[in-house]
């Protein structure tokens, strides 16, 4: 029998343009089709939906009204994307915190962000374990158990609930939602899902913090949907389609493919944590349509595997990937039969407004970001913010309906971000290239100033990829007595290659300008991450400037 969704009467339908609405469309558009494959366990767009409504009612009778700022630390799994879905249903605004925060970044997020209701996931506590970190920075929280909750540094929060933890513990947990539940009927669901507006902000997103402090970002109903709905519309997605995407879900790279999917009665795949091995055999097993790895960490680790060869790629169109174009081309054969999709964004632009078109030459995908979105423009401003002609470098600035709705709490910062002519300033460097697509070529800050030359760090790295044993490069500037600043390469060898220091200055001589040749080289196995981003400041903690290589003693021999 089919599996009927506890869809609402018409007189209770939220508004489609809300999270919310848009998951009661699929319901009622898809109810039996597949909607979300997570640890193991997949439900139907009804059966999500039927599960939301559960959670919402347990939010409800916790008391979570609407506007208030609902917390969700967890990993990824299953119970994120319920809750998710449910704070926003209730017209609550969830608030989404980085999986790896620790004790400092937690005391400063949480009370920053004024949340009320924070919902904790121990579902991998023998990897990162919430708790110790969340009583040492709140210490009310080392012995509360429930009742009237007053902590000194976050004064907003009021309760704390716990989710996945099987050990015993202090804080309420999952049978506190279920019984509170019971007090909440079906309509009080819907009648908050109907007064919510798709301008009301329903998700703050913390920016990544690669140079300092996270800025939290609030973005609204409106601006999620549409995002989705161009996001789909790009990818064209339909209801046979099957998502896979490993990225962490407190960052867009995985609510904005799960909004394309509502959007469309895609399937959703999602993992409770990336592994080489866990992730093949999921490929193998489920045969997505498109990957949606989003960067070359991913994709590496899955074509170095012992076992790619076992993947039968036959059902994959699209492969989106992010980076250098000599690294994107490598991976594309790799995955003949599929489409390579490039994308530019950022969590103040609501994740991505611009993605590949897959009907570009090879070329322009490989070397572009794609158009921007309808309803979004693109330009490229000088210093003075004046646009510069196309084909020329300066500043990426977008508007239109994606921009987000400010940084909460923060008017100065906000001003800052967005002019009064409505223009994001991104930060970040680009042209309009070929076709008109829009070319990233780094961020405006992560220039070198190499004997008074700039040079982006982008240009080096993806130089430096070109090499087959090189399986990601990232560079830094560091000072240098000579030229002021010179390049320090970071690189990860594939597995089982070699490379010195002089073996990578070798591969650079003769090709690039002998200045732009790093002069330091050092191997690593891992990199520090934010929520997807290399901590290039974390690179650079410990520094020692030895084993300085001189270009002209590795150069080849001239003819």
């Amino acid at each position: 029998m089919p599996h009927t969704a506890p869809l609402p009467p018409v007189a209770m339908t939220p508004d489609p343009m809300t999270v919310g609405g848009a998951l009661v469309r699929a319901a009622e558009r898809f109810a039996d089709r597949p909607a979300l494959v997570y640890d193991g366990r997949e439900a139907t767009y009804a059966q999500l939906l039927d599960e939301v409504v559960q959670r919402a009612r347990g939010l409800i009778g916790l008391g979570v009204k609407a506007g208030d700022h609902v917390g969700i630390l967890a990993p990824n799994c299953w119970d994120y994307v319920v809750l998710y879905y449910a704070i926003q249903m209730v017209g609550g605004c969830a608030v989404l915190l980085n999986a790896r925060y620790r004790p400092d970044d937690l005391a400063y997020v949480i009370p920053k962000s004024q949340i009320s209701v924070l919902l904790v996931g121990g579902h991998a506590w023998q990897f990162c374990d919430y708790r110790p970190m969340l009583a040492e920075v709140f210490p009310e929280l080392a012995t509360w158990s429930g009742g009237d909750l007053h902590v000194a540094a976050a004064p907003a929060l009021r309760l704390v609930v716990e989710l996945g933890d099987d050990r015993p513990g202090n804080w309420p947990g999952a049978a506190l939602l279920d019984a509170r539940a019971q007090n909440v009927t079906l309509e009080d669901v819907f009648e908050r899902a109907v007064a919510v507006r798709p301008d009301d902000i329903g998700l703050i997103i913390f920016s990544s913090g690669t140079t300092s402090r996270p800025k939290a970002c609030m973005l609204t109903h409106v601006s999620l949907t549409l995002m989705g709905q161009r996001m789909a519309g790009s990818f064209r997605l339909t209801a046979q389609d099957r998502v896979w995407d490993p990225l962490p879900l407190f960052h867009m790279s995985t609510i904005l493919p799960m909004a394309g999917c509502r959007a469309t009665g895609a399937c959703f795949i999602g993992m409770s944590h990336f592994s080489a091995d866990e992730a093949l055999a999921l490929l193998i097993d489920r045969r997505p349509t498109v990957h949606y790895a989003g960067f070359p960490t991913i994709i590496s680790a899955l074509v170095t595997h012992p076992q790619f060869d076992r993947y039968d790629q036959s059902a994959l169109r699209i492969n989106h990937v992010v980076g250098p174009a000599d690294l994107m081309r490598r991976y594309g054969a790799l995955f003949p039969g599929a489409k390579y999709v490039n994308s530019y964004g950022l969590t103040e632009a609501t994740g991505v407004p611009c993605y590949s078109n897959i009907d570009d030459p090879d070329d322009v995908l490989f070397t572009t970001s794609g158009p921007i979105c309808e309803g979004m423009e693109v330009a490229i401003f000088a210093q003075d913010s004046t646009i510069v002609p196309d084909g020329e470098p300066g500043e990426i600035r977008v508007r239109g309906f994606g921009v987000f709705a400010g940084y909460f709490d923060d008017d100065d910062a906000t001003a800052v971000a967005v002019d009064a002519d409505g223009w994001l300033h991104t930060g970040d460097l680009g042209r309009i290239g070929a076709m008109g697509r829009l070319v990233y070529e780094g961020r405006l800050k992560d220039m070198l100033k190499i004997g008074g030359e700039n040079v982006a760090a982008v240009e080096l790295e993806s130089f430096l990829a070109t090499h087959p044993a090189i399986r990601m490069a990232q560079v830094v500037g560091v000072p240098d007595e000579r030229l002021m600043e010179v390049a320090a390469a970071f690189i990860e060898l594939n597995p089982g290659a070699r490379m010195s220091e002089e073996d990578v200055a070798r591969h650079c001589a003769g090709r690039i300008a002998s200045y732009k040749i790093p002069r330091y080289v050092r191997f690593v196995e891992s990199w520090p991450m934010s929520a997807t981003k290399v901590q290039k400041f974390e690179l650079l903690r410990g520094f020692e400037p030895d084993r300085k290589i001189d270009p002209a003693a590795v150069s080849a021999p001239r003819p």
